[in-house]
């Protein structure tokens, strides 16, 4: 590599990494995107869907050229429980906006990559980053291999398990099983065609479903479902910490889900043509690092910028809005001539301007809360049992809505008191 000095190496090409990339070139720095993989995406993976407001700020209307699968216009959040299952549906006119999208990571991160090659920055795949160059105490750059790279700046984009930050000394180490979820997704190809016809959609929309209750075993966590132009992204994200204890194995979890008489009429036919598996940052402000030290800061997973409220899953309109908000902070911080720490700070007032770190402050009890395993067992049992009864026909003598809702909270030990308690708790936390 080249000795010149950069004003910023930026390690990781996911979507904080090539956003802040972008936003850096475009107001003319120098700057390096150091990526792992053999190309952009390769090794990344998510769900499956991205809200559009925080790129739609950097790049208005980039859905009308990004590799885009399906226009989400409809949400559907499904209970299961042995043998039986509720969902409920909803649908928006507000969101054919482009309010979210389900992508493929492979193809949009390498799209997102190239942006930021066509705004200037340097992209180099297939390295690997050792270590920290340090020079007087603060970060110079850094070392891969044999070859040391110097730089004003260095943004630690690297994921949920980021190494850089570790070796800055912003994390003192990896997080804890009980601040992750392990998740594990399949894509199973089928003709687009019967995607649309099986989830009720026109051409080109899409649907976003998440299952709670027996897919998990009672453990925190969940599944989820995207629809692709001719593909479904199917999986499940467990807390680390619980999958260790009841000693399951994700993948035969997913195998198990796929089984279950809710989700295999959706993929009936087809074929699987990826698998992944990924760590995902959960709990919020609580695992925060220092974002920033003197020539370092920290964006994205690397960071925890993910929201799970259950309902609601985000995680890349945040590393794409903290990607543009590290930017900011080193052009900054290059006009001031100063990348100590203390300039660098600007980063956490530009979060706090953005959506970011008022988000998760809005919600920092969020993740608590999610630990509550009567959110996994009993509520979805209650609820997929009591709609099981309202619609059975059977000759039975009859019984009011109260007293098939009685029943089946004392089948279940639930009392009101302790519903009204979780129900005070999840409105106010949620």
């Amino acid at each position: 590599m080249a000795e010149e000095q950069l004003t910023a190496i930026v390690v990781g090409a996911g979507p904080a990494g090539s956003t802040a990339a972008y936003v850096l070139a475009r107001a003319g720095l120098e700057v390096l995107l150091i990526e792992k993989g053999g190309t952009p995406g390769s090794k990344n993976m998510f769900g499956g869907r991205m809200y559009s407001h925080a790129l739609d700020k950097i790049m208005p209307g980039f859905w009308s050229q990004a590799p885009v699968e399906r226009l989400v216009v409809k949400e559907i959040i499904t209970f299961l429980d042995d043998g039986r299952s509720l969902s409920l549906s909803c649908q928006d006119a507000g969101w054919l906006s482009a309010h979210s999208f389900t992508l493929l990571r492979a193809q949009f991160d390498a799209w997102l990559a190239a942006k930021a090659e066509e705004a200037g920055a340097m992209l180099a795949c297939g390295i690997r980053v050792d270590d920290l160059l340090i020079k007087e105490g603060r970060v110079a750059g850094i070392i891969a291999g044999e070859d040391q790279m110097p730089a004003d700046v260095v943004i630690a984009a690297d994921g949920v398990n980021s190494i850089i930050a570790q070796k800055a000394g912003l994390r003192e180490r990896a997080p804890q099983p009980r601040q992750v979820g392990t998740g594990a997704k399949q894509v199973i190809k089928l003709p687009g065609q019967a995607v649309s016809q099986r989830f009720g959609l026109a051409e080109g929309n899409g649907a976003a479903q998440l299952f709670v209750g027996q897919c998990t075993k009672g453990m925190a966590g969940g599944g989820f479902l995207y629809t692709n132009r001719d593909s479904i992204s199917l999986g499940l994200i467990v807390n680390a910490r619980e999958l260790q204890q009841n000693k399951y194995r994700i993948s035969d979890l997913l195998e198990e889900f796929k089984e279950n008489p809710c989700v295999a009429p959706l993929i009936e036919g087809g074929e699987v043509v990826e698998y992944s598996a990924h760590l995902v940052p959960e709990a919020g402000l609580g695992m925060l690092p220092r974002l920033c030290g003197d020539g370092i800061l920290v964006a994205g997973d690397a960071a925890g910028f993910v929201l799970n409220l259950g309902y609601v899953v985000r995680g890349m309109d945040f590393a794409i809005a903290s990607g543009a908000a590290a930017a900011k902070a080193v052009i900054a911080a290059r006009a001031a001539k100063d990348f100590s720490q203390r300039q660098l700070g600007l980063y956490r007032q530009f979060l706090k301007e953005s959506f970011v770190l008022r988000d998760l402050e809005a919600y920092r009890g969020a993740p608590h809360f999610l630990e509550n395993p009567r959110l996994f067992t009993t509520y979805p049992r209650l609820a997929a049992t009591l709609a099981g009864q309202l619609f059975t026909v059977d000759g039975s003598p009859p019984e009011h809505l109260l007293g098939k809702i009685l029943g089946q909270m004392k089948k279940g030990g639930l009392g009101w008191g302790q519903l009204a308690r979780d129900g005070w708790k999840g409105a106010r936390q949620l």
